[in-house]
């Protein structure tokens, strides 16, 4: 089994909002494996919150909003952050395109991320079924993936994210985002306290529309992941500053029974840990890529999305020279690029330890070897692809 497959079952989204599956006998590089012995973000108040789109429905178009069935309370046993999921029902009795979504945080002072997940019809019983005494309130969701079944990161589950500082996401008139008759959604929350304790009931709004006799393309979301091996300044010796201390730290954190951070060697290979970290995929399938995103956490400095980086035939369709958690909506290409079967996508990420000396988020906390992480004070590097098939292309 190669090295793609078998990691295919360790990942998931989101994240916003994406996220990974948990693998206990993942092997490690030799440098990395375990030793013989052994901004803050978000709004200031809860009026910060996005208002409800401006844009009308456009013609065709209709909304159908969302929410929780009570008010949430994060839960601080796993430290200042909360992970949790809640299954919604955007009542669909035809198939439809989502043609935009705006998520809306009950309190902006609590909400880190959002990432909605559709769920295919022949899900939904089984996620009712394995939530069943969970279905009002909501689950505790890290790492994993909220939605099950087959996983493919070139066509994600992943509908829509939502950081700091985003209102709605409308997509062009000529795209939507399929969403089948007697869909549901999962939409995934990560609670940071922060800034104290407090309940969110936080909405989710579609703008839909019908796909008999739509001339929209699809929409669909790909997924780059890349390890993150960040270790201590030079000179800093705190405890967590051994890789293996960290990682046991992360675990018992996140409640994860193995660490999603060693799951991503399986697909990247062997990396230098470092402040620079990047991961090389290849394409399966033909591509028209429309707009691309990225997403990492307060640490990061820059993150960029290369096609056949290092070739002749490189192009580079994200360049995010500085890093702002606060602002990563995805980015439309001035023209679209094809890319064929075989082709490759990079994404290559910078994070820097110093910047925990100046953000609020980190005060009171001591350094630590960063990886892949669901915390606030973890880190991730993910590109994010927006696509379509080619036109004549058959599904």
């Amino acid at each position: 089994m190669s090295n793609a497959k078998r990691a295919q079952g360790l990942l998931t989204a989101l994240v916003l909002g994406v996220l990974l599956g948990a693998c206990s006998s993942a092997p490690l590089p030799s440098n990395l494996a375990p030793k013989a012995g052994h901004s803050a973000h978000g709004a200031s108040n809860p009026s910060a919150s996005p208002s409800l789109p401006q844009t009308p429905a456009r013609e065709g178009e209709w909304f159908a909003e969302m929410k929780p069935a009570a008010p949430y309370q994060p839960n601080d046993r796993w430290g200042m952050d909360d992970y949790h999921c809640f299954l919604l029902d955007p009542g669909l009795d035809t198939d439809a395109l989502v043609s935009g979504v705006t998520i809306v945080p009950g309190n902006p002072n609590l909400v880190h991320h959002v990432i909605v997940h559709q769920v295919p019809p022949d899900r939904v019983a089984a996620i009712e079924a394995e939530h069943a005494d969970e279905l009002d309130t909501g689950w505790t969701c890290f790492g994993g993936t909220p939605v099950g079944g087959p996983l493919n990161l070139q066509r994600s589950t992943w509908l829509a994210g939502w950081a700091p500082g985003q209102g709605e996401r409308l997509l062009a008139d000529d795209l939507g985002m399929p969403l089948a008759a007697g869909a549901k959604v999962v939409v995934q929350m990560h609670y940071n306290l922060l800034k104290g304790p407090g309940s969110d009931q936080t909405l989710v709004r579609l703008r839909l529309s019908p796909t008999e006799g739509s001339t929209r393309k699809v929409l669909r979301t790909s997924l780059l992941p890349a390890p993150v091996e960040l270790p201590c300044r030079a000179g800093v010796t705190e405890p967590l500053c051994d890789r293996e201390t960290s990682i046991l730290d992360l675990m018992r954190r996140t409640g994860e029974g193995s660490a999603p951070a060693s799951s991503l060697h399986l697909l990247c290979g062997e990396i230098t840990p470092g402040p620079i970290q990047t991961c090389t995929t290849r394409v399966r399938e033909p591509m028209v890529i429309r707009a691309a995103a990225g997403h990492m956490h307060l640490l990061g400095r820059s993150i960029t999305v290369d096609i056949d980086k290092g070739a002749a035939t490189a192009k580079r369709i994200l360049d995010i020279p500085v890093w702002d958690f606060d602002d990563q909506g995805a980015i439309p290409l001035d023209e679209s690029v094809t890319v064929q079967a075989g082709q490759q996508l990079t994404v290559t990420c910078e994070h820097d330890q110093s910047l925990r000396d100046l953000l609020p988020a980190f005060e009171g906390t001591t350094e630590r070897y960063v990886t892949w992480g669901d915390g606030t004070t973890d880190e991730m590097c993910l590109g994010i692809v927006l696509w379509h098939e080619p036109e004549g292309s058959v599904s």
